[in-house]
Order: C-alpha cells, then sequence, then structure tokens
C-alpha cells in the first residue's frame, strides 16, 4: 500500500494486519461483493474491474480495492474482520483461484458496476457493457 493510504487506514482503524497480501485482499473483495451470487462469472467479473482499475489507475489490485468508497464491502468495519469473514466463506478457495488465474472478460473491458437495485450519478455518463446477475458493468 501506498504511505497515504496505509496512514489513513491505521488512522480510521480499518487495518491491524498490514502484512495481508493483495491475492487475499481481492478474494476477499470478490466474496463480499458477489459470493452470493452463482451466475455464471459473477465473482470473475468483480475481479476484471479490479484489475481493470488497477491497470488504469496505475494502483496494485490491493489499492484498487481499499481505495475509499470504491467497494462498498469496506466502507464500514475494521478490514481484519471482513477479511476473516471473507475466508469463512465456503467460496474462499475458489475467489482465490479467480485471482491467481487466467484474466477472463466477461464485461468487456469494464472499470465500473453497480448492483441492479440502485442508481448510482455515475452510470449515466458510462457505456454499459453487460449484466451478470445482478450486477450492471460499465466503461
Amino acid at each position: 500500500m501506498k504511505t497515504k493510504t496505509i496512514i489513513f487506514a491505521l488512522a480510521m482503524g480499518l487495518v491491524s494486519n498490514l502484512s495481508v497480501n493483495a491475492s487475499e485482499i481481492v478474494a476477499a473483495t470478490l466474496i463480499l461483493e458477489a459470493g452470493g451470487e452463482y451466475a455464471t462469472g459473477s465473482m470473475e467479473a468483480v475481479n476484471e474491474v479490479i484489475r481493470n482499475r488497477a491497470a488504469k489507475r496505475k494502483l496494485t489490485t490491493r489499492q484498487v480495492c481499499l481505495q475509499r468508497k470504491q467497494f462498498s464491502c469496506w466502507n464500514s468495519g475494521r478490514i481484519d474482520q471482513l477479511l476473516a469473514k471473507a475466508k469463512r466463506h465456503p467460496r474462499f478457495n475458489e475467489a482465490l483461484a479467480i485471482v491467481n488465474g487466467t484474466a477472463t472478460n466477461y464485461t468487456g473491458g469494464a472499470d465500473h458496476y453497480h448492483a441492479d437495485y440502485c442508481n448510482p450519478y455515475w452510470a449515466s455518463s458510462l457505456k454499459k457493457t453487460c449484466v451478470i446477475g445482478k450486477h450492471l458493468f460499465y466503461k
């Protein structure tokens, strides 16, 4: 993590174990955002968004996941507690395999998404690329 992100995380009490590797943070993000969805490509699509943002923003995947207000699953609570919750999920190993596996392209290059029950302000300014399960993807 960059120094500014580490300082923010420590100041906010969001993380106590800074040694958690990027794969675990990304896998936890997949679980917390889409682990309850079973549509083909659900977790892969979230992983694609993370990878696409990382490339576009010149950040690590870990930095992208933990950026303020980027993935609602991290917006409240302690990162170490949320990570522990994700690790207990029955699909955590599947999420790790997605993170460490070959890149996919279910979303056509999307770098944004939202659940179908909300309408974020930014959605109308982007091109919708697909719908997977309960998520709409954009670039």
